[in-house]
């Protein structure tokens, strides 16, 4: 069902959720409410941009980002299941599983008491069974009020245990990568990826100036990005995730992508709620987990 009309005719709620064709195919739910602006994809269940009332985007979509099926979409908030990264023991399966490129169903838009929120489900079929063999649901509910919420569920609706990793991948809109650093994770242990998985321990803030891709690990707590270019702070809490991932692939990775622009690394930083690494999730027949971000804004 991705006809626009029809979607509106079974889910639009009139001056807050409307639905449309991005010009490239894509059907998009557009929410507007006194809280801000937001914009979710059904191709990946992807949130593709949040602007709250008052301020700069907080989530950033690359200008050049490619709506095409079975894609994954440069910016947003991506969702990486049933696993992170690379597939643990076959690296010929897509990396970040196989949730972020395919079409999500619609399942509920609802307008709360002072908040809006929608809610789609993924399940995956024949041929991702054959990729990880498992019944499963994944549902994703984003609700927009004066902060922004993403919870994620998987469901085992098989007779056998499984395991995920996961994340929600969250691109976040910078005035200047050289002008911000990210508080909250001063002396946690994180695998550094771009130097070979090694094992380090963060010393004060974290600022950017080349290549970062890190698992930080058992770190429950919030973590903040602080912007001096665009005076605020962004504050990333989360429940169920005991690690976050930090990403910026820098000028020359960046360009690569083809999808990001030659300067998109600059206005984009990653923090990503996530079960990656050792902080992987089982889940027994007939149980469900839920993992939580919510994102606000602030002056300094």
């Amino acid at each position: 069902m991705c006809n626009p009309a029809i979607l509106n005719e079974k889910f639009g709620i009139p001056g807050l959720v409307e639905f449309a064709d991005n010009h490239s195919g894509a059907a998009v739910a557009r929410v507007t409410t006194r809280h801000g602006q937001m914009e979710v994809a059904r191709q990946g269940g992807q949130l593709l941009f949040w602007t709250p009332q008052g301020h700069a985007p907080v989530v950033w979509l690359s200008p050049q980002a490619v709506f095409k099926p079975g894609k994954s979409l440069r910016g947003g908030a991506p969702v990486c299941w049933p696993w992170f990264g690379p597939h643990p023991s076959d690296a010929s399966l897509p990396g970040h599983g196989f949730a972020r490129n395919l079409d999500w169903r619609m399942l509920e838009t609802a307008r709360l008491k002072d908040a809006t929120r929608i809610a789609m489900i993924f399940e995956p079929g024949e041929e991702q069974r054959k990729l990880w063999p498992h019944r499963a649901q994944l549902e994703l509910a984003i609700t927009l009020a004066e902060q922004l919420r993403i919870d994620l569920t998987t469901r085992n609706i098989g007779d056998a245990p499984f395991t995920i990793t996961q994340a929600v991948h969250t691109y976040f809109h910078v005035g200047d990568i050289a002008k911000v650093r990210v508080e909250g994770l001063e002396g946690k242990e994180y695998l550094d990826k771009v130097d070979g998985g090694v094992r380090k321990s963060q010393e004060g803030p974290i600022t950017i100036d080349g290549e970062v891709d890190r698992i930080y690990l058992d770190c429950p707590e919030e973590a903040l990005i602080i912007d001096e270019s665009l005076g605020r702070r962004i504050r990333i809490a989360k429940q169920n995730s005991h690690s976050t991932v930090v990403w910026n692939p820098w000028a020359e990775k960046g360009a690569a992508f083809g999808d990001m622009g030659e300067a998109g690394y600059r206005q984009m930083l990653c923090v990503e709620t996530t079960n990656a690494a050792d902080d992987a999730v089982t889940i027994e027949p007939g149980e469900s987990f839920t993992q939580t971000s919510v994102y606000s804004v602030e002056g300094l």
